[in-house]
């Protein structure tokens, strides 16, 4: 795979790998998504909007350049703006590797750091000479102001040029609350979402806020992804349990939609419910977990090793990715933000082992021949 070097969000010549559930392997082209799309299937994608994260600015006590870049909160209501988990970096910018950029001075709770005059402080260090709790001075209001001003969004050296706002917002942005942009929504079009519904297929949304995909330490990398909190409108949730009744497919639009619906489920504790309402996505996702909601995920393509690609792990074998990680290199698809997709349906083999589960408790199996029309749409997320 190679790099996309440019922030295009729907490229006209988009690839899209698509891997069905008894693991066959087939390239199309992205547009050709709402054409595997089956009627009563539920399409759900994040609708969080991405903040200007990566914040450049001063440390006080030694008057050394920073760039801190914001990396998790314990919520999604816009009034509690003042805490953040942070990575914090020495001089330079995203044109340097992220692997290679330099620690940041020493850091100790109480030290000051300035980024124009948006001012925060230390609060403590999170088990790591650059993971720091941070928290702004001043109002909601004046940290919006200060974060609009001064704040770019989080981006890596794979691309050349500044990335500007709107280059991380989806289509269907809403509320500014995801760290890194929920890049799988980039395909998304209002023609595309017309072709989901002539295809008999349902949309909704749910609000998670996307976390960052490296900090550049691989200590670090292990601990992602971060606790991400998330917020599920009532009729997102109620399309979910029509769909589930009906034996209708659940197609998660990215990896935080799949964490937050798995994490909601877990939360409900009834055979594949899944509640509605805010809540914190604490769990990792990988082989060894049992998806009670997701029947498949359409995603950016990702390298072996990262949490990303270890949520994959759940929807497909190790084999079946090796195949295609294969057939991704062979055929030059793009990775990282703006690169190409891949839809990957869960394999027969993980759905029996959850149907095997679900008749266990009493629940319904999926029967696949149902229809149902089920709801769209959304709320809007206000305070925790």
């Amino acid at each position: 795979m190679i790099a996309a070097d440019r922030p295009m969000l729907r490229p006209s010549d988009a690839k899209l790998l698509y891997i069905d559930q008894c693991a066959r392997l087939v390239h199309l082209p992205r547009s050709a998504f709402s054409g595997l799309l089956r009627r009563g299937d539920l399409v759900i994608a994040n609708d969080a909007a991405t903040l200007p994260a990566s914040l450049q600015g001063t440390h006080w006590p030694s008057e050394a350049p920073v760039e801190v870049r914001l990396a998790g909160r314990p919520t999604l209501d816009l009034g509690a703006v003042a805490e953040f988990a942070a990575i914090v970096f020495g001089a330079g910018d995203f044109r340097t590797r992220t692997e290679d950029r330099p620690r940041p001075p020493a850091l100790a709770p109480g030290d000051e750091l300035a980024f124009g005059p948006l001012r925060a402080v230390v609060r403590r260090l999170l088990d790591h000479p650059r993971f720091i709790a941070i928290q702004f001075r001043g109002s909601p209001d004046a940290i919006w102001a200060g974060l609009a001003r001064h704040g770019k969004p989080i981006q890596y050296s794979h691309l050349a040029s500044e990335l500007a706002l709107w280059d991380v917002w989806t289509s269907n942005a809403a509320l500014p609350v995801a760290f890194e942009p929920p890049s799988a929504g980039f395909l998304f079009s209002w023609q595309m979402l017309a072709d989901i519904r002539a295809h008999g297929a349902a949309f909704a949304t749910l609000t998670h806020a996307a976390g960052i995909s490296s900090t550049g330490d691989p200590e670090l990398d292990q601990r992602l992804p971060f606790d991400e909190p998330y917020y599920i409108p009532r009729a997102t949730a109620a399309a979910v349990a029509i769909a589930r009744r009906h034996g209708d497919r659940v197609i998660a639009i990215g990896t935080t939609v799949v964490r937050a619906l798995e994490h909601a489920a877990m939360r409900d504790g009834s055979d594949a419910g899944v509640r509605s309402g805010f809540g914190l996505a604490t769990q990792r996702i990988d082989s060894r977990s049992e998806l009670a909601v997701s029947d498949a995920v359409l995603s950016g393509t990702h390298e072996p090793g990262t949490s990303h690609y270890e949520l994959l792990r759940a929807f497909a074998d190790d084999d079946t990715l090796v195949r295609a990680n294969r057939e991704l290199n062979a055929a030059a698809y793009r990775t990282h933000e703006y690169g190409d997709s891949v839809l990957i349906e869960r394999s027969k083999a993980r759905r029996r082992e959850a149907d095997s589960q679900s008749r266990h408790s009493g629940g319904r199996p999926p029967n696949d021949e149902s229809i149902v029309e089920a709801p769209g749409g959304g709320g809007t997320p206000t305070a925790t």
